[in-house]
């Protein structure tokens, strides 16, 4: 794995991790409804959930890659329509985030595992990462090493991702009513995500 193949999976994660979905409409909702104190612990509940589906889909991934090469390559291209999909998805998607406040009276230990089931038994987070991965593993180098490194490297992110979310929840309330700042962050994350999509399929059919 070059270093370049590295700050790319950064940057798509990054990208991917902002996108909000179940786990984040979450834990904005628990930032919503009793502020500052749920950071943490969401954000530990999403690193955990995350490492659970990513670990199950890489194994599946190493699977695929050492049973056939054009099965691999396939995958590539499907990811690579995947991520355009997503991004014309999110780019549609307005200036609405549905997250309700959570006023329920729960514990730091009931946050992390209430975002760690949302986060891994989403099935949608498996079929993510098994599209996703593929686009930045090199076939000829060791797996396991790569596999460690992807998964270290988009746990940080996750959970970093999480915590900043649930800050500007519990900090910046009015960001996440107005349907033009939303907007906006809909939007220029979707059409990255088109174009990162389109940048793949272009690298893997050269």
């Amino acid at each position: 794995m070059t270093f370049e193949t590295w700050l790319a999976f950064c940057a798509a994660s990054a990208v991917l991790l902002i996108i909000p979905g179940p786990t984040i409409l979450l834990v904005v909702s628990y930032g919503l409804g009793q502020g500052l104190r749920t950071a943490v612990p969401t954000a530990i509940g999403v690193a955990i959930g995350d490492f659970t589906a990513m670990t199950l889909s890489m194994l599946g991934v190493g699977a695929l890659l050492a049973a056939s090469a054009s099965i691999f390559t396939a995958l590539k291209l499907i990811g690579a329509a995947y991520l355009v999909y997503l991004g014309v998805k999110l780019f549609r998607s307005g200036g609405t985030l549905h997250a309700e406040p959570r006023r329920d009276a729960a514990t730091s230990l009931k946050m992390i595992g209430h975002a760690w089931i949302v986060t891994a038994l989403n099935p949608k987070s498996i079929t993510f990462f098994v599209a996703f991965l593929p686009q930045f593993i090199d076939r000829h180098a060791d797996f396991w090493t790569q596999m460690l490194i992807f998964e270290s490297t988009f746990l940080v992110l996750a959970f970093l991702n999480a915590l900043g979310y649930a800050l500007a929840a519990a900090r910046a309330r009015k960001l996440f009513a107005s349907p033009r700042a939303l907007k906006i962050f809909n939007r220029t994350g979707g059409t990255m995500l088109i174009g990162a999509g389109i940048a793949t399929a272009a690298t893997r059919s050269a």
